[in-house]
C-alpha cells in the first residue's frame, strides 16, 4: 500500500505498534517508519499527520535519535509522544533535561485549556507514565493545555501550526482516554474511517492480480491462520497460477499435518502439494540449543525445500509468505526497537533464490488478519485456530530437538487442548501450548521414586499478540491438565503454569 493516512515514527518504545493499532481501531490507516527514515520516503507515503513515538533515549544524550529536521517543515499535524515530545521540543529550542524523580504508572491529568486534541475528554482523568526526562519550559509558540502532579507541561501544544505534545502513553488501556485523543488527532489530521478489512482485500487482490500476471505463485502453508488468509488471498486473486505447499516439518502437533491437508482440500478447495521434510529438518536442529540457531535453521531448510519443489514447475516467479507486520516489529525491521526473536520468513530471501516475495499481510496485526479471513469467507474453525510458530514444536522444547522430546511434549499438549475445547476455554483464549522445560526433578509415583521430565503449560489472553496477559484459568481445570498429563504422559512427574505478560517475558518461550 502506497499511501498511510498517518505515520507513526518508531523511536524504539515498546508500544509503538500500539499506536498504529488504536489508530486503525478508528478506521485510519496508520503505518510505522524508522524514526530515520529519509524525508523523501516519508514523502511517499503522502500521509496527513505524523507522530513521534516514545522511546528510551534522552534527547540530549550523544547517542539520541533524531528524524530528519524536514519533518517539521511539511505542514503537518504532528503528535509526540513521550520522547517525541521532548523531541518536539527540543526541535523547537525549549529545555530537557532529567526529571527530578523518574515517573512509572498512573497519573492523574488535569486539562487547563480546551482544544481539538483534549475535546471531549473530561477535565480529570488518568493517564500512563513511563519517562524519566521533563520538559523544563515550553518552546516558543507553544501553551500548556493539561497537567499532572508531577508534570507540569504533560500536554502543550500549537493550535496554528497543528503541533501536539503528550508526556504519557495515549496508546496503552491504561490511559482511560487515550483513544479518544488518537482519534482527535486523526480528525485533525483530516483522516477519514475509511481504513476496514474488506477495502484491504479488494486492494490487495486486485495489487496481486496485477503483479503476478501469467507467471506463478508458490504459496508456503501451515494450516495456521495466517497462511490460509494469504492462500485464499491468492485463490481469489490468481487461482490458475497457485501452487500451494506445505512442508511437513517433523515439528508439528500430534496429527498436524493430516488436519492442514482437511483443511485446504476439503474446507478451502485448494489443492495442496504435501512435502514430508521431517528428517530432513530433524537432521539439521540434532545437536543445536541455541534458540535463535534453531529458528535460523528452520528457515533456510524451509526456502531449501520451497525452492526444490518451484523446479519442478514452470514459470514459477513468485513465493508468497503469511509475514504479519508484529513479525517485522519483532524482528526489528520497522525501527529503532530491539531484535526480540527472529522470524523465519523475516528479513527477505537469499541471494541464490531467483523467486520474488508476495507477503500481502506485512502491514497488518494478526486480529485484523482474522477479520479479513472472514472477509474472503474462511470458516471460523479456521480464522480462530490458536496460532502456532513457524518454527513449530522446536521452539518450545528447551535444548536440544530430538524424537522424544516431541513425543513427549506432542502427548502433553494433546492433553492440554482437550481439556481446554471440553471446559468451553479454548475459544476464551489467544493462544495455549506446552513447554517441555527439559528440566528433571524428584518425584513419587505409588512408593516410588521418579527423577523425570517437567511441563510448563502456557495460556494468554491477546488481541494481536504485541502484548498478552496470563489466562486466569479455573483451579479445577488446571489441576485437571496436571493430573491428567503426569499419569497419562510417562517421563513427566511435574506441570507448572506461566503467569508472566508480554512484556516483559514474551508469548514463546524461544
Amino acid at each position: 500500500m502506497k499511501n498511510a493516512d498517518i505515520l507513526v515514527l518508531d523511536f524504539g518504545s515498546q508500544y509503538t505498534q500500539l499506536i498504529a493499532r488504536r489508530l486503525r481501531e478508528q478506521g485510519v490507516y496508520a503505518e510505522l517508519m524508522p524514526f530515520n527514515a529519509s524525508i523523501q520516503a516519508i514523502k511517499a507515503k503522502n500521509p496527513k499527520g505524523i507522530v513521534l513515538s516514545g522511546g528510551p533515549a534522552s534527547v540530549y544524550a550523544k547517542d539520541a535519535y533524531f528524524c530528519d529536521d524536514e519533518i517539521f517543515n511539511l505542514g503537518l499535524p504532528i503528535l509526540g509522544i513521550c520522547y517525541g515530545m521532548q523531541l518536539l521540543a527540543h526541535k523547537n529550542g525549549a529545555v530537557v533535561a532529567p526529571a527530578g524523580h523518574k515517573e512509572y504508572g498512573k497519573a492523574n491529568l488535569n486539562i487547563v485549556k480546551e482544544c481539538d486534541l483534549l475535546k471531549g475528554i473530561p477535565a480529570q482523568s488518568v493517564v500512563w507514565m513511563s519517562h524519566s526526562d521533563k520538559v523544563n519550559e515550553l518552546p516558543s509558540g507553544f501553551e500548556v493545555l493539561a497537567n499532572s502532579e508531577n508534570s507540569e507541561f504533560c500536554v502543550f501544544g500549537n493550535e496554528a501550526k497543528k503541533m501536539y505534545a503528550l508526556q504519557f502513553h495515549p496508546e496503552v488501556a491504561h490511559s482511560e482516554f487515550g483513544d479518544a485523543m488518537l482519534k482527535n488527532f486523526a480528525k485533525i489530521c483530516g483522516c477519514e474511517s475509511t481504513w476496514n478489512m474488506g477495502s484491504f482485500a479488494k486492494k490487495e487482490i486486485a495489487a496481486i492480480k496485477e503483479k503476478v500476471g501469467k507467471d506463478k505463485v508458490l504459496c508456503a502453508v501451515s494450516g495456521g491462520v495466517d497462511s490460509s488468509v494469504v492462500a485464499a488471498l491468492l485463490a481469489h486473486a490468481v487461482p490458475e497460477n497457485l501452487i500451494v505447499v506445505f512442508v511437513d516439518n517433523g515439528l508439528l502437533r500430534t496429527n498436524e499435518a493430516k488436519q492442514v491437508e482437511e483443511i485446504f482440500r476439503l474446507k478451502l478447495g485448494i489443492n495442496l502439494i504435501s512435502i514430508d521434510a521431517s528428517e530432513l529438518f530433524l537432521g539439521r536442529l540434532a545437536g543445536v540449543s541455541d534458540p535463535e540457531k534453531k529458528r535460523k535453521i528452520i528457515g533456510e531448510t524451509f526456502i531449501e525445500v520451497f525452492d526444490a519443489e518451484a523446479k519442478k514447475h514452470k514459470n514459477v516467479k513468485y513465493l508468497a509468505q503469511g509475514t504479519l507486520y508484529t513479525d517485522i516489529i519483532e524482528s526489528s525491521v520497522a525501527g529503532a526497537s530491539k531484535t526480540i526473536k527472529s522470524h523465519h520468513n523475516v528479513g527477505g530471501l537469499p541471494e541464490w533464490m531467483k523467486f520474488e516475495l508476495i507477503e500481502p499481510l506485512r502491514e497488518i496485526f494478526k486480529d485484523e488478519v482474522r477479520k479479513l479471513g472472514l472477509e474472503l469467507g474462511l470458516s471460523r474453525d479456521v480464522v480462530f485456530r490458536h496460532p502456532f510458530p513457524g518454527p513449530g514444536l522446536a521452539i518450545r522444547i528447551m535444548g536440544e530437538v530430538n524424537k522424544p522430546s516431541l513425543e513427549l511434549l506432542r502427548k502433553a499438549d494433546v492433553i492440554l487442548r482437550d481439556e481446554l475445547k471440553s471446559s468451553g476455554w479454548y475459544d476464551k483464549t489467544w493462544q495455549a501450548f506446552c513447554v517441555l522445560l527439559n528440566v528433571n526433578s524428584v518425584g513419587v509415583m505409588g512408593d516410588n521414586r521418579t527423577y523425570e521430565n517437567a511441563v510448563c503449560i502456557r495460556v494468554v489472553d491477546a488481541s494481536d499478540g504485541m502484548t498478552a496477559s496470563f489466562s486466569r484459568l479455573p483451579y479445577d481445570l488446571l489441576e485437571n491438565c496436571s493430573r491428567r498429563i503426569i499419569n497419562e504422559v510417562d517421563g513427566i512427574n511435574r506441570v507448572v503454569y506461566d503467569i508472566s505478560s508480554k512484556p516483559p517475558a514474551t508469548i514463546e518461550w524461544e
